[in-house]
């Protein structure tokens, strides 16, 4: 630092002074973190108890990064006569993610599952931390510990706890663009009736205690959680009813169910939440009365505003069934009859949840926006940027890590992995 010295202050040498400080500090961390490191290895090897038929062969080097430098450590390698991969005790008790440090995993992985993408992920990391991590290793390290993390959603937890009034379930699909390869077989909407995109569908988990002075319905703080899948709707609809099950459904007060009335939401909540009551979103409700009197009036026609608010009035009413009644007799014997009537099927469909009067007067939401939000926020924030193209599991695993941060659900997820790379030292594993 004696270049600094006695000279007038400048923006650039400060910065020079800071980096220069940050260095040096590092690497006394990154020597410190290496040295109970490597005690720490030695101490699991020591312990150890090799399984049957596993063989010690000798002490490998391993190249450690941490957040402050990288480091080497020496531990013992075993392997097992007629299998391919060997085993690394000290790895496995250390939480070492092919040669980084948990803390600087869980970062890898915060970063490289932002929106900004893996070479800003890259960049980033460089700049605020001076941590070098290529943007290939990020995405390496996101895709190693976002499979798990799609494992992770989908297990089978233990009935939780809730006192809430309502806990509500919702979900939603949009579609990310693919690769070809994935979709080969597929139909879609393009002219020529292939897809270009595939359907991820997120389901979310929120919870309500109370009213506002108005009486309307307000959302708990930080209580919303996200599940995520790229498979079929009979496969999302258990997914989602285990989340809700982890949530606390038995014990809920009330569970409502918010959906946009697609038929294939609709089949889920009869198989998977059959006791809950089912509200189709408001908003959607709206947009399907304007395809009634466009198809009635047509989109132009000087009524046709005043008509539409007329419509969101009376569904506020519990007036469904009327507004459909009035709207067939309207309309039949003229030439529009058959678009009418083939439009009015989404609200003969859905008469029952529909009745929004009633569901606010039980003080209850009666819009999906959570769970649409949440598709623009977490889904189409990440994988349906300009020029991507996933691959059904990069996406799958990114969307996984994703639903774990806007879960706020870091903490719990990384125990459970770090529990599982100890398992990994168990003299007999559990598929034995």
């Amino acid at each position: 630092m004696a270049q600094f010295q006695g000279q007038s202050p400048c923006g650039q040498r400060v910065q020079e002074l800071e980096l220069l400080v940050r260095t040096a500090v590092f690497k006394s961390a990154s020597a410190l973190v290496g040295v109970l490191l490597q005690q720490a290895a030695d101490h699991s090897d020591a312990a150890y108890q090799p399984k049957p038929g596993e063989r010690r062969k000798g002490r490998e080097t391993l190249q450690v990064q941490c957040l402050f430098g990288t480091f080497p450590i020496q531990r013992d390698y075993y392997y097992h006569a007629g299998k391919q991969l060997g085993h690394y005790p000290a790895d496995a008790a250390l939480g070492l993610e092919v040669g980084y440090t948990p803390a600087l995993a869980r970062l890898i992985c915060l970063e490289g599952a932002d929106e900004a993408g893996f070479q800003k992920a890259e960049r980033h990391l460089a700049e605020t931390g001076g941590m070098a991590v290529s943007a290939r290793q990020i995405q390496r390290v996101v895709q190693r510990v976002g499979a798990e993390a799609q494992t992770w959603q989908e297990r089978t937890g233990q009935p939780g706890a809730c006192d809430a009034r309502v806990l509500y379930v919702s979900g939603d699909g949009t579609g990310v663009p693919m690769r070809r390869e994935e979709l080969v077989g597929r139909t879609g909407k393009q002219p020529d009736g292939t897809a270009k995109t595939r359907q991820v569908y997120l389901g979310c988990i929120f919870t309500q205690h109370q009213t506002d002075a108005q009486g309307h319905p307000v959302r708990d703080y930080q209580s919303t959680t996200y599940v995520s899948s790229l498979q079929s709707i009979s496969q999302f609809g258990p997914l989602l009813r285990q989340e809700a099950i982890r949530r606390g459904m038995a014990s809920a007060g009330k569970v409502v169910l918010l959906i946009d009335g697609a038929a294939g939401l609709e089949g889920m909540g009869r198989d998977c939440f059959k006791d809950a009551v089912q509200i189709v979103d408001y908003y959607h409700a709206l947009d399907h009365a304007g395809q009634v009197l466009e198809a009635q009036l047509g989109k132009h026609h000087p009524d046709f505003k005043k008509q539409r608010s007329r419509w969101a009035k009376r569904l506020l009413r519990d007036k469904v069934q009327s507004l459909v009644a009035e709207t067939r007799r309207a309309a039949t014997g003229t030439p529009q009859a058959a678009a009418v009537e083939k439009a009015l099927g989404y609200f003969d469909r859905n008469l029952e949840r529909m009745q929004y009067g009633t569901f606010r007067q039980n003080g209850w939401f009666i819009g999906s926006g959570v769970v649409e939000a949440g598709c623009k926020t977490v889904i189409g924030a990440r994988c349906k940027q300009s020029g991507m193209f996933w691959s059904a599991s990069g996406a799958e695993n990114i969307l996984a890590l994703r639903c774990l941060q806007a879960s706020q659900r870091h903490d719990e997820f990384w125990k459970y992995r770090l529990n599982q790379h100890a398992k990994r030292n168990d003299t007999l594993s559990l598929s034995e």
